[in-house]
């Protein structure tokens, strides 16, 4: 039975977002418009369209956004990632950074968020830190949030969420909120999905199984982000080194170094002439806040491997050799030379062309200045989905340390990316990512991510007492 009030005398928070006048409705037109523009782009260019479905699942899709009556543009971006959430692609999503001012402030920047951190453990929702001084300990099992049963919202809020393959741990850890994004997954859906605010109900399940219900004040955009962890400032991405007994621990909460002006290579290779200078016995990498960005790992393992090795030997999949001229408009990139992206490549077969980098001409990791020969172990997470499931992939393949922690995102049938171009919706005004570049293993392996060499899971239990399996785990094999 549920005991308490949090406030005494609020009922329910109301049903409705207070900002769902901010939503403006498209006509079926303006939606049909844009959808033809999306179905054009993806058939044409994404490589890994139909890795997961079918032609006629996909259009099928495609066609269901073709709405027959007005939607408000809230309503019309949960269709959209309703549609791009099952190519189950990683990197194919309405990116909630690349969308325009006047859609940040409709849709994402007004509405309330829950004022807690809190990560999905399979089907439960477990406090991680109370920022904002609710008074609910870490720990602490969320049962329902205004009616809601956990459970039947994270079942709602799967299906609009990114992720390769069948991943549902990756799409889990983006519906956790931990502090680390500007725009956090869970409000972002959850707002457009149920609403809610100015204030939260919660039935909670303490620690020691005692239940009660509480009443939050929701909090606004500015308060969730001050009291973020800064990981994708380019110039200061929070990367340290610290000795823990017999061990150096690095970590590096983010690799998205695109346009930095900060010298990572030289950090890398200071920090690695250190370690053998000191004659460290162990290096443990902790990356499992990070989902990638640059190649950061393979710069770093030029400075352990003992002989050149495969980056990556999978196929390098593209589907067009130039953009065509209609779509080129709307093809927003960093780089023009997407543009004839696969010009050069070698015809695999009907649907794909072949790039460079793989077979006789693949990518290699080569030994580079003195090499750190102690032992490496590496810390993995759901987060892992992109550059970092990579690097994963590399050091358990070549068997070069060992994974301790959480399986990875990312999926081991390959991802999509490497290349993006930003699909602007010129009736909607949406954004959709659009990665050009699919790897394909040479064998089918599981629809899965990466699975460490030691699991060491977080649980309610962990959580409530502040411990770190996957830390205790690593320090553990560096004793033995």
């Amino acid at each position: 039975m549920l005991t308490g009030m949090g406030v005494a005398g609020l009922g329910a928070a109301v049903s409705v977002p207070v900002w769902a006048g901010q939503s403006p409705r498209l006509s079926p037109a303006t939606m049909q418009s844009d959808a033809a523009l999306l179905r054009r782009a993806y058939e044409t260019l994404h490589p890994g369209l139909l890795r997961y479905q079918t032609a006629g699942e996909a259009t099928a899709r495609f066609d269901a956004l073709a709405a027959a009556q007005p939607l408000a543009t809230g309503d019309f971006y949960l269709a959209l990632a309703r549609c791009l959430s099952a190519v189950r692609c990683g990197h194919s999503y309405a990116n909630f950074y690349n969308q325009s001012d006047a859609i940040r402030a409709a849709l994402f920047d007004a509405r309330p968020r829950l004022p807690l951190h809190f990560v999905w453990l399979g089907e439960r929702m477990i406090v991680t830190a109370d920022p904002h001084g609710t008074g609910i300990a870490r720990g602490t099992e969320v049962v329902a949030i205004d009616g809601h049963p956990a459970r039947a919202i994270l079942a709602a809020l799967i299906p609009l969420t990114r992720a390769d393959g069948h991943n549902d741990g990756k799409r889990r850890q983006l519906l956790s909120v931990g502090g680390e994004d500007g725009y956090e997954t869970f409000d972002v859906l959850y707002g457009l999905r149920f609403g809610g605010g100015p204030r939260y109900t919660l039935d909670l399940r303490a620690p020691d199984g005692r239940t009660r219900r509480a009443v939050v004040e929701g909090i606004d955009l500015k308060t969730r982000r001050s009291v973020a962890t800064p990981t994708n400032d380019t110039d200061n991405p929070g990367w340290r080194v610290e000795r823990r007994g017999r061990a150096a621990v690095m970590t590096m909460p983010g690799w998205g170094l695109y346009n930095s002006k900060w010298d990572w290579r030289g950090w890398i290779d200071y920090e690695m002439d250190r370690l053998v200078a000191d004659r460290v016995p162990a290096l443990i990498v902790d990356i499992r806040a990070n989902e990638g960005g640059e190649d950061c790992g393979d710069v770093l393992l030029e400075r352990i491997v003992e002989w050149r090795v495969t980056a990556d030997p999978a196929r390098r999949l593209v589907r067009y050799r130039e953009l065509p001229a209609d779509l080129r408009p709307y093809c927003d990139t960093w780089d023009r030379s997407f543009d004839k992206l696969g010009a050069d490549a070698r015809r695999y077969d009907d649907r794909f062309l072949e790039l460079a980098g793989t077979d006789r001409d693949a990518a290699v990791i080569a030994p580079r200045g003195k090499r750190y020969d102690g032992k490496l172990i590496v810390l993995t997470g759901p987060e892992n989905s992109s550059a970092t499931f990579a690097f994963i992939q590399t050091v358990q393949r070549e068997k070069l340390g060992t994974l301790v922690g959480e399986p990875t995102g990312g999926n081991r049938r390959g991802i999509n990316g490497g290349c993006f171009y930003f699909l602007r919706l010129p009736e909607t005004g949406l954004e959709v990512d659009l990665p050009l570049i699919g790897t394909f293993p040479r064998v089918m392996p599981p629809d899965a991510g990466i699975v460490p060499d030691v699991a060491a899971p977080r649980t309610p239990r962990s959580i409530a007492k502040g411990g770190d399996p996957a830390m205790a785990a690593a320090l553990a094999l560096v004793r033995s």
